[in-house]
């Protein structure tokens, strides 16, 4: 009988406590209420599977409509590559960033969807979103 040469292989993976949220920083929006769509894109999102430590890639797309605040560029970067070693599930990763994102900004809506590449003959595609919910006088609650 042959044993399973991959059975004990895996590569190092991080906890989840290592996403690096210090390093997000906000910017001034000007035109809170103007229902302004702000979309980030990239191709180059990756972490890693908690199980085996192989690497999953992504096309990420963050979508929100701001408050009064923008998150800065760089510094939202850095964050996303805090996930680089990471050890998480596809569909824990786009809630996280929904999490750090939404306590980060207080948007009027924030979607995350990563569009993971196909690996084993299977692409996932997973979506969180938040919506703040209206209170009587159709403002935002927090």
């Amino acid at each position: 009988m042959t044993t399973d040469k991959y059975l004990l292989r895996r590569f190092d993976t991080q906890a989840e406590e290592t996403i690096d949220t210090r390093v997000l920083e906000t910017i001034p929006f000007d035109y809170p209420g103007s229902a302004t769509e702000v979309v980030y894109e990239t191709e180059e999102f990756t972490s890693v599977c908690p199980w085996t430590g192989l690497p999953d890639f992504a096309h990420l797309t963050i979508t929100y409509t701001p408050e009064r605040s923008l998150v800065e560029l760089k510094s939202l970067k850095y964050y996303l590559t805090s996930f680089r070693n990471v050890g998480i599930l596809q569909e824990h990763a786009v809630n996280r960033m929904l999490r750090d994102l939404v306590s980060l900004l207080d948007p009027s809506s924030l979607t995350v969807e990563a569009s993971y590449n196909e690996r084993g003959g299977l692409r996932t595609r997973a979506t969180a979103r938040y919506e703040r919910e209206l209170g009587r006088d159709g403002r935002g609650q927090h």
